[in-house]
């Protein structure tokens, strides 16, 4: 967590608004690890809280209005407590908006608030910056109204405030990764039952995120395609297992062997790589309860190979970064993270290595591309809360 960065926002709301904030909440950003494309097929995810977030401070307003201010911008949007519609020209204050409009179906809410943010999670490096605004503005806000909400349904009304206000067809990975984050281990993440577990990473360890700063301009259709080939798969095994099939997360890795010659190649591939992937968060649960990080990170490299070749949703960029990685005796693991496409890998390394890898793996990617990536470390991190 930033204090320097808490400090100068308490400043700069009672400059803008001249009034003390009455309520400061900060949430983190995410990093997926294992899981990759398993939430919407009912799967498990291994996903971290990281040492990046956001602080939202607010302040009751005496009128109906809201106001809300974008603090790294100083851009102000005002907008009234009752018929609170998307912005146009203010993408940002969306996320805030949706959660705010959440907040009021569950409790009263007659006058306005104050409200100012200030982050530091690095955009565009698929580290759910949104999630953290969403997270933060929402125990903020559910504080200064006196309207409590479980983590669970908070996630909701941020995965809401993405569908209906920003237009994101998102899971709830990322705020629940952002809500249930703890120092030191990863957020295992059950998306049929909704079941939350910590897993213990331990102090040594870190990651590496490495920002190609790639983006595929065909990510939504090739999204939608993954996604009916899932839905594909999962039809067809329910017809061929003598067992109820609801989604992939209900086929066996055994049981894909054992009848994908009878399916749509392309959807064996796809239902391969996330049956695999759940497979392998299952295991990578063990390898840490046994302390073996040597052990989890071979889950990540074979994590990469699976969305290369089976899922088809890396890039050339990020194989790259993982070839490597894999030269470097130091990386444990490494593999894309997140929807991919373009985007970031995620290295495990250890903590006293991180700043001598982080270099040479900048260095190879501008041996091949002519220009270095961004990598930064990764800490899993205490998840959002009240801080003042």
């Amino acid at each position: 967590m930033n204090t320097h960065l808490l400090e100068e926002l308490k400043t700069a709301f009672t400059k803008w608004f001249g009034v003390k904030p009455a309520a400061i909440a900060y949430a983190p950003g995410r990093v997926e690890i294992l899981g990759n494309h398993t939430d919407y097929n009912e799967g498990y995810v291994l996903s971290a809280a990281i040492n990046y977030g956001t602080f939202f401070a607010a302040a009751a307003n005496e009128s109906a209005e809201c106001r809300l201010v974008a603090g790294d911008l100083k851009e102000e949007c005002r907008f009234p407590v009752a018929g609170v519609s998307p912005s146009k020209t203010m993408s940002w204050a969306n996320y805030v908006k949706g959660v705010f409009t959440g907040l009021g179906e569950r409790g009263p809410i007659r006058n306005g608030f104050r409200g100012m943010f200030r982050g530091d999670v690095p955009l565009g490096a698929g580290l759910s910056s949104s999630a953290a605004l969403e997270m933060s503005s929402g125990l903020a806000l559910s504080s200064l109204y006196g309207i409590p909400v479980p983590p669970l349904d908070l996630a909701r009304l941020g995965q809401t405030a993405e569908h209906v206000y920003a237009g994101v067809k998102c899971g709830l990975l990322d705020q629940i990764s952002s809500l249930y984050g703890r120092e030191n281990a990863l957020v295992l993440s059950d998306f049929r039952t909704l079941e939350v577990a910590s897993v213990p990473l331990g102090a040594k360890a870190c990651f590496l995120v490495c920002n190609t700063a790639v983006n595929h301009a065909l990510v939504d259709s090739e999204y939608n395609e993954r996604r009916a080939r899932c839905e594909e798969a999962a039809r067809f095994f329910a017809g061929v297992l003598d067992h109820p099939v609801r989604a992939l997360r209900d086929v066996a890795w055994e049981e894909w062997e054992a009848h994908h010659s009878g399916m749509n190649p392309v959807a064996a591939r796809r239902s391969a790589h996330v049956i695999g992937e759940n497979t392998r968060v299952r295991r990578g649960k063990d390898f840490l309860g046994r302390h073996d990080l040597k052990g989890f990170g071979g889950l990540m490299f074979e994590s990469h190979e699976s969305s290369r070749t089976q899922f088809e949703n890396s890039c050339p960029e990020l194989d790259a970064l993982v070839t490597a990685a894999r030269t470097m005796p130091e990386v444990l693991g490494a593999r894309l993270s997140g929807g991919g496409f373009g985007g970031s890998i995620v290295a495990l390394v250890k903590a006293p290595d991180a700043d001598g890898v982080a270099h040479r793996l900048a260095n190879a990617y501008r041996e091949t591309f002519g220009h270095p990536c961004v990598a930064m470390a990764i800490k899993p991190s205490a998840g959002a809360a009240i801080v003042s």
